[in-house]
Parts: C-alpha cells; structure tokens; sequence
C-alpha cells in the first residue's frame, strides 16, 4: 500500500486553487470543467479539492467542514520550503490567517501556521535536518 492522495472538500475549489497557487506558488495541475474537483502540482503526491457537494454524497450523515470550525481542525498540510518567514508572508497578504508565527524549533526546523480562507491549517516549515 502507499499513500496516493488528500482531498480537502472545500466550498469553492476554484477558489481554494486560486489561493494556494497565489501564495505558495503550487499551479493549478487540473480542474475538471465542473468546478467540483481540482488537483494541485505538488510533487508525487496528488494534493485536491472537491466540492463540499461531494463530500455529502460520500458521507451521507454528514462531515465537519474547515470553514466552519470556529478552532482549526486537528490536521494539517506541510509544505516544504527554504524561507519560511518570505512564505509566512506571503500567505499572509494573500488573505490567510496567521495560527503561529516563524519560530526555530528545537531539532533546528524554522516552522510556521496559517490558516487558508477556506480555514485549512497550513505548516511552513524548512527541511528537517
């Protein structure tokens, strides 16, 4: 087995596209001309999102969306980079929420969170060394 994907169910995959290629530079790898599911270029594993439609169909009772906790979800996607605090920014002035500015972790990894429109906690952090 090995891992293949994350789907993230969002309100507007368009939208939560369009952000993450704004403010962490990942492009746009398809969006199927329904606007439901979009997939990001990330490397070898496939990083999506469906529309909150969807999820609906696939969870008939129902799930907890991001965008409608009031705290963030205890999960997170990680994205790799080698300036942190420029990435921070960046998120930042593209309209996401600061959960934890840069800091030095003990181990020697600079890592930081934010949170996307959509509420989805994103990790910044340099290689672990």
């Amino acid at each position: 087995m090995k891992f293949g994907y994350t789907i993230i169910y969002v309100p507007d995959v368009g939208q939560a596209l369009d952000y993450f290629n704004r403010a962490f530079g990942l492009s746009t790898k398809m969006l199927h001309e329904t606007g439901l599911y979009g997939e990001l270029e990330t490397g070898q594993t496939t990083l999506s999102f469906a529309a909150e439609m969807l999820a609906y169909m696939n969870y008939p009772k129902g799930h907890l969306s991001p965008h409608a906790s009031e705290v963030p979800l205890g999960i997170e996607i990680a994205l790799v980079c080698d300036d942190v605090p420029a990435a921070h920014a960046k998120a930042l002035a593209e309209g996401g929420t600061e959960l934890a500015p840069p800091q030095e972790k003990p181990w020697g990894q600079m890592v930081s969170y934010v949170q996307t429109p959509e509420r989805i906690v994103v990790e910044l952090c340099t290689p672990v060394k």
